[in-house]
């Protein structure tokens, strides 16, 4: 995969994370790439916050982290968001993709 198809890019502390959620699918799981965005499809609705909650729970069970080191930043109420990861789980993101 290219550097410019990467959903995620490397800061001083932190990496961010470009994600498009999908809610209310079948069941949890990460799609692949699409226009520089990681897909994920969660099963949880997207009302009261319950797909970012599904979305923040997924990602610390798949990235091997606590959900405690997982921000969104942006797009708490967009299925587009930009996510904060600690940057030792840059191993594991390129693993999951």
């Amino acid at each position: 995969m290219s550097a410019e198809q990467l959903p995620f890019t490397i800061g001083e502390e932190r990496i961010i994370l470009k994600v498009k959620v999908f809610p209310k699918a079948g069941r949890n799981q990460i799609v692949g790439v699409r226009n520089g965005e990681l897909v994920i499809r969660v099963q949880a609705p997207a009302s009261k916050g319950e797909a970012n909650k599904e979305l923040v729970k997924y990602l610390a069970k798949a990235l091997s982290i606590s959900k405690s080191e997982i921000e969104i930043v942006s797009g708490e109420t967009s299925r587009h968001k930009v996510i904060h990861l600690p940057k030792t789980t840059k191993s594991a993101l390129e693993e999951a993709l």
